[in-house]
């Protein structure tokens, strides 16, 4: 769900909007920054069809014309990519993959269709691959989605503390990448660290103050630090759909039972 269990946590549960510094609850935000944040928002599915019986050999030839027209993939390496990143966005990851494998046929494998590949593996639930091609982009300009990748994985896989080590490295590499802030502050919460989730949280909110999936990690954020008051006003003023307050909730339980954890630990290590 929001984040990290987002792409984490699917680009973390957020799938509630639907995705790693001792711990403690007296860390405040003041509710009016959070309410200055909110203040600053302001072809068909079977294109397919048979040609039937009735229809004659030169009528199905130019139909066939037409389509290939039609779908031709488009004739520079950056046009190609792009149409290939639009079909992500729109959730076409399997097509995507088919697309990506034409890209590399016709132009080599490059850093960006890498990282297309590498989202669309994981989109597609096969993690080893995924994790392969993540890892191939790390010695490339764009290692900072790489080690973002691998972090969105190892969240999905439940290892948090293997998630925050990965997205932050992925932070240092991207320090104005809000996307990236906000899945590490949802896997520092999901390990237990509420306190060091706070700041990386509130960078993303201030960097990027339009996405939801942030947004319901402050309310997590909040709700992990004691405070349901302001967390409820906060869902309200941000009009949360009732399924996206369930699942805000279910993660706070599991954030609560984390920092138990994490808390227990650090005083272990004290002794």
């Amino acid at each position: 769900m929001v984040i990290l269990a987002e792409r984490f946590m699917n680009e973390h549960s957020t799938k509630a909007f639907s995705m790693k510094q001792a711990y403690s609850y007296s860390i405040h935000i003041p509710f009016r920054i959070l309410l200055t944040v909110a203040l600053a928002l302001g072809g068909g599915a079977c294109a397919f069809k048979e040609s039937g019986y009735g229809v004659g050999a030169q009528a199905e030839r130019a139909a066939a014309q037409a389509a290939a027209e039609k779908d031709r993939a488009p004739d520079t390496p950056g046009m190609y990519l792009a149409l290939i990143d639009r079909m992500q966005r729109q959730g076409l990851y399997y097509a995507s993959l088919a697309h990506i494998d034409a890209y590399e046929k016709e132009y080599g494998a490059s850093p960006d269709s890498t990282l297309l590949r590498a989202d669309a593996l994981r989109e597609t639930a096969q993690p080893a691959a995924s994790a392969t091609a993540y890892r191939a982009l790390l010695s490339t300009p764009l290692a900072a989605r790489g080690y973002r990748g691998l972090g969105l994985l190892a969240g999905a896989a439940g290892d948090f503390h293997e998630a925050t080590r990965e997205l932050a490295h992925a932070a240092a590499l991207a320090p104005t990448d809000a996307a990236t802030l906000s899945d590490l502050g949802y896997a520092l919460l999901r390990e237990g660290d509420v306190g060091g989730a706070r700041v990386p949280l509130m960078q993303a909110a201030e960097l990027d103050s339009h996405s939801g999936r942030i947004k319901s990690n402050l309310a997590l954020l909040l709700l992990a630090q004691g405070r349901a008051k302001e967390a409820r006003a906060w869902m309200d003023d941000q009009q949360c759909s009732p399924a996206v307050r369930a699942a805000i909730r279910e993660d706070a339980v599991k954030v609560a039972a984390a920092a138990r954890s994490y808390r227990a630990a650090g005083a272990s290590a004290r002794d």
